[in-house]
């Protein structure tokens, strides 16, 4: 897979830190209603450039919806989401906050990409037709360049050999990697995966997780709701257990997934081995009980 041009590497997140330079991703107090239920209760996080956060919960517990929120999917009720330092969602007005329009939500959010559980591709395209669909409509590039950075994305993920298959014809990872590849078309600096393996069969989950191996060495900022808890342990520069709609704990894989003392997550861990699950690196991996 060709690596993704001009990214810096991941070792370069410390370096930010330390630089002082802004958080590409910068939430502050989160909250989030559906109806009577708070489902985000005052969430606080920060995604340095190059950094992959890896977040991880029971089901229920705020992870999408915090991940739909950072995409201007969901409208928040209350707190700010910042993208490269602009506020989503909202603009200031004579002292007051008021919804954005949706010309300057989307200008906000225009470096960011999002995959989802589903792959939502177009089942009349192919797979380089999918990919060189939003280059046409959104970025309105030219037929040819459009086709050739869709072919240069269907490259990255594997796939150069699959351009003109139609989603049927394509296995579930395959289809998956098409969903990636039509978000890196667009060139994005930070990358929300939603569950991204959730809807594939057990032995098509690492040809996808190998793409995101990839693109987190290449550089890419990520922010990953996951149940692959050795993919977090792996590649995770840092590691947000979500439960009731709080971060309730985060920090370097190691310290999450090892040295906590903290109760919930030790019983969702715990849970989670009870259902035989499966550590890439072997079991030393896996955090103790």
């Amino acid at each position: 897979m060709n690596a993704i041009a001009d990214m810096p590497s991941s070792a370069s997140t410390t370096a930010a830190a330390t630089n002082g330079q802004a958080p590409l991703i910068e939430v502050r107090d989160l909250r989030k209603r559906f109806g009577d239920v708070e489902v985000l209760r005052g969430v606080d996080l920060e995604i340095a450039r190059s950094e992959v956060v890896c977040i991880i919960g029971p089901s229920g517990s705020g992870k999408s919806t915090l991940l739909r929120c950072l995409a201007a999917l969901e409208t928040y009720d209350q707190g700010a989401v910042r993208i490269e330092g602009e506020l989503l969602g909202y603009s200031e007005r004579n002292g007051k906050r008021v919804r954005a329009s949706q010309g300057e939500i989307n200008r906000v959010r225009r470096n960011v990409g999002m995959v989802f559980q589903q792959f939502n591709l177009w089942p009349h395209m192919t797979a380089l037709g999918n990919v060189m669909e939003a280059l046409l409509r959104v970025r309105h590039l030219s037929r040819d360049e459009a086709r050739r950075r869709a072919n240069a994305m269907l490259d990255t993920v594997g796939l150069a050999h699959k351009g003109d298959a139609y989603p049927a014809k394509l296995s579930g990872g395959q289809q998956q990697r098409v969903a990636i590849a039509r978000a890196l078309a667009m060139e994005p600096h930070i990358m929300l995966f939603d569950e991204p393996t959730s809807a594939l069969d057990p032995e098509l989950v690492g040809e996808v997780l190998q793409v995101m191996k990839q693109l987190a060495r290449d550089g890419m900022t990520m922010a990953v709701v996951t149940h692959e808890m050795g993919f977090a342990a792996q590649v995770a520069d840092k590691v947000m257990f979500i439960d009731q709609g709080r971060i309730a704990v985060q920090g370097a894989p190691r310290e999450v997934f090892h040295d906590t003392g903290q109760p919930r997550l030790r019983q969702f861990l715990q849970n989670y081995f009870d259902r035989n699950a499966f550590w890439a690196r072997g079991p030393d991996d896996a955090p103790t009980p």
